[in-house]
């Protein structure tokens, strides 16, 4: 006989109710934090100098970040434990020191050597900590320990504690990045069909569109372009040079290659350089053709499809991912695929606390190493040794974390998405970290949006949904949800090319 008591104490245990929070933050700690310092790679300042063994500039490379436990500073300038209630008590925010590895280097233009001239850690700002999450001072704790430091046992934790109010990130729910979605638009009273990709790299969401117009020709258009670009002209600038690799390139059916002969035929390019030169043309018109060069190879490695990279090696990788994109929009056109369903839980993703904060930490960093430039080079002019202690205003980066965790107005314009935690009782609270809120506008009927949809079957709840605008965009999840916090995307790839999966032909070699 099946025991169902098993089940229930899996699902229906304090320890989920607010877990899928504390992993992502958790997450993010260990991972995302020091994954956007790689990012950055070296940080290039204006500073040129010359010494005995020539010419050289400063740079300033950056190591390995640490998040410490949440501290506080006395008035006698001693420091001591901080803990959730006394930061709850005493209207201040819960937060631990960020440390991290720097290194001032001279990089000489004759040799190439390059030459460390000061190191060291840094403190270079504050971090909010979320309570019951690793880098908290109650992780580990008992419950009588807890209940000594005057906190509640049964309390899920999952929140921040901002200037002493508490203050939850909500759930974000959006469309799935990277992936090929297919739809019609009207235009001028017809069915267009398109094919989209939110294409996401390191924060930066580029919106690429295939369609096909009126007259069965597929254009392009993504960013920092204006109007649409020949798919034909474009993926021959990416590196297909012949008709038969581009006719390769999108499909083997019959129907589908008569439609890309028929581009053929229309496009009047037929070299590399040829579709480079018109291309730009339309990023730089009236520039000198040198300038339009550069501009044209700026523009398609920056900002096409930037998820598959963003220098010339990833090239032939776009022209493959378009043509793919061709494909897909030509099966709608032959009535051989539906269009995607965006309400559909499979095309959907959802940003937790970590990768929202991923997003805010980048920004913010960025911020903070244009204000290290700005030292650096203002240090040198008043003939100042360079100092990495001095060069860091730590509070530069505290402000720009704690800005919109206070206030909920997010990086890229999103509002909402830290709130006030609600405490009318303990169900309240728990709804409140399990929300779900959608993007879209509430002054908008968007009915199948707010519809509930077959595959919200055991990740939403049916039935708690606010009235008025917010019913439908408002949501929360099931008791019986699980949520990963996903993997590690090469060790995806290794595993697939190990496999014997030829990137390039979307399937395995032979």
């Amino acid at each position: 006989m099946l025991d169902r008591s098993v089940l229930s104490e899996a699902y229906f245990s304090r320890e989920k109710v607010a877990m899928h929070h504390i992993n992502s933050f958790n997450d993010f700690i260990e991972n995302g934090i020091q994954k956007i310092i790689n990012e950055q790679e070296n940080l290039e300042t204006d500073i040129d100098d010359e010494d005995e063994k020539g010419k050289y500039r400063v740079l300033v490379k950056f190591g390995e970040i640490g998040i410490g436990r949440p501290m506080m500073k006395e008035a006698d300038g001693s420091y001591q434990e901080l803990f959730p209630s006394e930061a709850r008590l005493r209207n201040i925010t819960y937060s631990a020191p960020i440390t991290l590895r720097m290194a001032i280097i001279c990089d000489y233009y004759e040799t190439g050597e390059q030459e460390l001239h000061k190191e060291g850690t840094v403190e270079i700002g504050e971090m909010p900590i979320m309570v019951a999450s690793k880098c908290c001072n109650l992780y580990g704790l008992s419950d009588d320990e807890k209940i000594e430091l005057g906190e509640d046992p049964l309390d899920p934790g999952a929140y921040f504690i901002i200037n002493g109010t508490e203050r939850v990130v909500v759930t974000l729910e959006d469309l799935a990045p990277n992936k090929i979605f297919v739809e019609f638009n009207v235009r001028y009273g017809e069915n267009i069909e398109v094919s989209k990709v939110f294409s996401q790299r390191k924060g930066y969401r580029a919106l690429a569109i295939v369609e096909r117009n009126r007259k069965s020709i597929l254009e392009v258009s993504f960013p920092s372009i204006s109007g649409r670009l020949n798919l034909i002209t474009l993926v021959r600038s990416l590196g297909l040079k012949t008709d038969e690799d581009i006719v390769n390139a999108v499909s083997d059916d019959p129907e589908i290659v008569k439609f890309i002969l028929e581009n053929l035929e229309e496009s009047e390019i037929e070299t590399i350089e040829g579709a480079m030169e018109v291309i730009g043309k339309k990023v730089a018109a009236g520039q000198t053709s040198e300038y339009q060069a550069k501009r044209a190879n700026y523009v398609i490695d920056r900002y096409l499809l930037p998820h598959l990279g963003d220098d010339e090696a990833s090239r032939l990788a776009k022209a493959h991912f378009l043509c793919g994109m061709a494909e897909a929009c030509c099966e709608l056109a032959l009535g051989k695929r539906n269009e995607d369903d965006k309400d559909h839980y499979g095309n959907k993703r959802l940003k937790l606390t970590g990768d929202l904060m991923e997003d805010l930490f980048r920004v913010s960093f960025s911020r903070l190493i244009r204000d290290i430039k700005y030292q650096l080079e203002r240090s040198h002019m008043r003939k100042r040794e360079l100092n990495i202690t001095t060069s860091v205003r730590s509070d530069v980066l505290t402000d720009r974390i704690l800005h919109p965790l206070a206030t909920g107005n997010w990086v890229g314009g999103r509002t909402g998405v830290s709130q006030l935690l609600d405490r009318t009782d303990y169900m309240s609270t728990i709804s409140h970290l399990r929300r779900v809120i959608s993007p879209l506008s509430r002054s908008q009927p968007h009915f199948e949006a707010r519809d509930l949809h077959p595959t919200q079957w055991g990740r939403i709840c049916p039935s708690e949904t606010p009235e008025g605008p917010n019913c439908g965009l408002v949501k929360n999840f099931a008791q019986s949800v699980e949520l990963s916090t996903g993997c590690d995307v090469e060790n995806v790839k290794r595993v697939l090319f190990e496999l014997g999966v030829n990137p390039l032909r979307g399937g395995f070699n032979d």
